[in-house]
C-alpha cells in the first residue's frame, strides 16, 4: 500500500487540487454543532483537508502512509502533525481527539482490516465524541469492475482492493456506535486521466458511547 500511494503522488503530486471535498464542508459544520476542537484524520494525503480544517480553527492530526504525500503539505507544521504510517498501525501517541474524519479510506481494505481501523480510530476518541467516515457506495460506476475479493468488494487494480458499501453494511460497521446521520453525497473530481467525475459517497455519523 505504501509503495502505491507513494508511486501516485510522485507521478501525480496533488492530485485531487486544494479545495475540500463536499463532504469536508458538510462534516465541519457537524463538528462545530459537537463543539469539536481536535481532529484526527486518518489518511490525510497531502493535507487537503488538514489545511481547511486548521484554517476554520480546528487542531488536527493526520496520519499518511506515504512520506511523498506529507512531503507535498504546504501548511505550516505549528496548525498540523503529521503523523507517518499505516491507519493500521494505530496509534502513534495517546492523545484523545473530540472527533475523527476519514475521507475516502475505509473502502481501500478488505472487511477485518476495515474493522480494525474503525475499531483503532474509536480508541483515540474521547468519549461522547465523534466520528465522519465517507466511503464509496454500491451506486460507483466502478462497482463490480475486477476480480472479485470479498462481497461487494473488487481489485480494479492489481493490490488495490475497493469495497462499495450498502447503506445496511455501513451501518453494521459502525453497530457499536450512536449512529447520528447517514447518507448520499455527490462529489465532484477532475484528476488524471478520469478528467472531471462524479463520486456518490456514502457518508456516517455516529458518537462513541
Amino acid at each position: 500500500m505504501q509503495n502505491y500511494w507513494n508511486r501516485r503522488f510522485a507521478k501525480e503530486g496533488r492530485i485531487w487540487g486544494s479545495s475540500p471535498s463536499r463532504t469536508a464542508l458538510q462534516a465541519m459544520e457537524f463538528f462545530r454543532k459537537e463543539g469539536v476542537r481536535k481532529i484526527l484524520i486518518p489518511g490525510s494525503g497531502y493535507g487537503r483537508h488538514s489545511d481547511f480544517f486548521a484554517a476554520n480553527g480546528f487542531a488536527v492530526h493526520g496520519i499518511e502512509v506515504s512520506d511523498v504525500a506529507i512531503g507535498l503539505s504546504t501548511f505550516p507544521n505549528t496548525l498540523v502533525r503529521h503523523f507517518r504510517g499505516s491507519v493500521l498501525d494505530m496509534p502513534f501517541n495517546d492523545e484523545l481527539y473530540d472527533a475523527v474524519y476519514c475521507f475516502n479510506v475505509l473502502h481501500l481494505f478488505r472487511d477485518s482490516d476495515r474493522r480494525t481501523i474503525i475499531g483503532k480510530c474509536a480508541a483515540q476518541v474521547r468519549s461522547g465524541g465523534v466520528l465522519f467516515f465517507t466511503v464509496f457506495s454500491e451506486r460507483e460506476p466502478t462497482y463490480g469492475k475486477g476480480q472479485k475479493v470479498e462481497e461487494n468488494t473488487f481489485e480494479s487494480k492489481p493490490g488495490r482492493p475497493t469495497h462499495y458499501f450498502t447503506h445496511e453494511d455501513l451501518k453494521d460497521h459502525f453497530s457499536a456506535f450512536a449512529v447520528l446521520e447517514t447518507g448520499l453525497i455527490e462529489d465532484e473530481e477532475n484528476h488524471g486521466d478520469e478528467g472531471p467525475h462524479v463520486h456518490l459517497l456514502r457518508y456516517i455519523a455516529a458518537r462513541r458511547t
